[in-house]
């Protein structure tokens, strides 16, 4: 694994993400909004829930990246727990907020959706409820790291914690399938989608450019907390001096 503890070196790392931040960010919001633009005017309405489908453009990332960023932060927990890496905690630490935003965003989005499509805006459905459990355990993990810091932990609870809560991610995925659900089966595959091609396309712009955007923000926050590592670590030299 020589990339992965090359990348480890803050130093390097911040070589790296000094430029790749701002490329990210103008990408990602570039295609984000020609998605929404494409799937707000040149897409058709469905024959059944008519235009409040256009909503998915937005919802399908959210809850994608809901997921996937807590995908990413055990990930990073993970790492800290073999290889010891400072940088992968922090790694943690940036994502955590910025995946509990995406999956609020995500139940809002489904909520607002469920309103005129089931008749009302929540049902203590299994896909809906596992999400609002996700969203809770990134909460979990916040609180859990930040308290772990105040007593200068050295961040493998938080870390054992990130990696535990994996469990919920195939709950939430096969959520549909295991529970009689009001929450529609799987619409898109690794091979084939049950979505017409004339609404699916715009999704694509969305769902990359959501993803990059998240890249973007949790490089920005990771940055931000070396730095203030930094401050802290030179203001505690001139307090012991």
């Amino acid at each position: 694994m020589p990339t992965l503890h090359a990348l480890a070196n803050p130093a390097r790392f911040l070589k790296i993400a000094r430029p790749l931040t701002p490329a990210l960010f103008g990408v990602g919001l570039a295609l984000t909004l020609f998605g929404a633009w494409a799937g707000l005017t040149q897409t058709p309405a469905d024959y059944l829930q008519k235009d409040s489908v256009r909503i998915l453009y937005i919802h399908v990332p959210t809850a994608w990246l809901g997921m996937g960023g807590w995908s990413s932060l055990a990930l990073a927990c993970l790492s800290y727990l073999i290889w010891r890496h400072p940088l992968a905690i922090v790694a943690a630490r940036a994502i955590a907020p910025v995946g509990a935003v995406f999956a609020a965003l995500c139940l809002i989005t489904g909520s607002i959706w469920g309103r005129p499509t089931w008749g009302t805006w929540w049902e203590w459905d299994g896909r809906l409820t596992s999400m609002l459990l996700l969203f809770f355990v990134y909460i979990a993990w916040i609180a859990l790291a930040r308290a772990d810091a105040e007593r200068s932990g050295d961040g493998r609870i938080a870390a054992l914690f990130g990696v535990a809560g994996t469990v919920l991610l195939p709950i939430i995925r096969y959520s549909v399938v295991w529970w009689n659900t009001l929450h529609q089966g799987e619409s898109i595959g690794l091979t084939r989608s049950s979505i017409d091609a004339s609404m699916l396309w715009p999704l694509w712009f969305t769902l990359s450019g959501f993803s990059l955007l998240f890249g973007a923000i949790v490089l920005m926050r990771m940055r931000a907390l070396l730095a203030r590592q930094k401050v802290e670590a030179r203001l505690r030299r001139r307090a012991a001096q």
